[in-house]
């Protein structure tokens, strides 16, 4: 790597990602290259099917490149397998889907430690954090809770939530503020922000929400799956 694993979390080369429908060829992502250093706050934005979730997928391994390569850390990701690759998200990377994807038959709490409790954190601990991390979010009194019974905007602060419990090294949050009311999504932010600033989170959102991007330090826009540009912006002082 031309970088030290120091300096960059996170690097695509040359990415591409076709699908095959019916008897066409659909270019999600063409020849897409860049790095997120540690500590960087990324928006990438960009009209509906110009590969912003696609994108997020191939950097979490959930999604496999067509050509080109994809390294988090010193770590190639089409050289790992798919144990591989599933201890690699849990030890390292936060994903906040655009569905959720919360466990229905689990508690707001339950979902939210879920990761925790995979990477074996004590049980005194574990809900401590959690139950702190669910009120910041605005929904203490609703931990017991199943989605089922939790409004969207109220399963998406489970999800960012779960997400962001066990302080991951990248987050990758795929339109995580489309469901929210203005209070909740800034106060979400503010948290993302906080976390950023403390910890070195490095978070990559995919979003059309201008309350994000006026808190990203660096804007990638995608057009037909390719980068129309990317912009770094001036970071705010605290």
């Amino acid at each position: 790597m031309s970088n030290s694993e120091s300096e960059n979390l996170l690097r695509l080369e040359a990415v591409s990602r076709h699908y095959v429908q019916g008897d066409q060829v659909v270019c999600a992502l063409e020849d897409v290259s860049f790095t997120a250093g540690r500590g960087e706050f990324i928006a990438v934005a960009g009209p509906s099917g110009s590969g912003k979730t696609t994108l997020l997928n191939v950097c979490a391994g959930l999604d496999h490149p067509t050509a080109g390569k994809v390294w988090l850390g010193n770590r190639d990701l089409s050289g790992l397998n798919r144990h591989q690759l599933a201890k690699l998200r849990l030890e390292e990377v936060g994903f906040i889907f655009q569905a959720f994807n919360l466990i229905p038959v689990l508690s707001a709490e339950e979902n939210a430690e879920f990761i925790l409790l995979l990477r074996g954190v004590p049980n005194r601990e574990r809900r401590s954090k959690v139950r702190a991390l669910l009120k910041e979010v605005g929904l203490e009194g609703l931990e017991r809770r199943r989605p089922g019974q939790l409004s969207g905007g109220q399963q998406q602060r489970v999800a960012v939530a779960r997400a962001i419990a066990a302080e991951p090294k990248l987050v990758l949050a795929d339109e995580p503020t489309a469901n929210l009311d203005t209070d909740t999504a800034l106060s979400l932010l503010n948290l993302m922000e906080r976390l950023n600033r403390e910890h070195g989170t490095t978070f990559l959102f995919s979003t059309h929400d201008p309350r994000v991007m006026q808190r990203a330090h660096r804007i990638i826009r995608l057009l037909d799956g390719r980068i129309e540009s990317d912009q770094k912006l001036a970071v705010p002082q605290s």
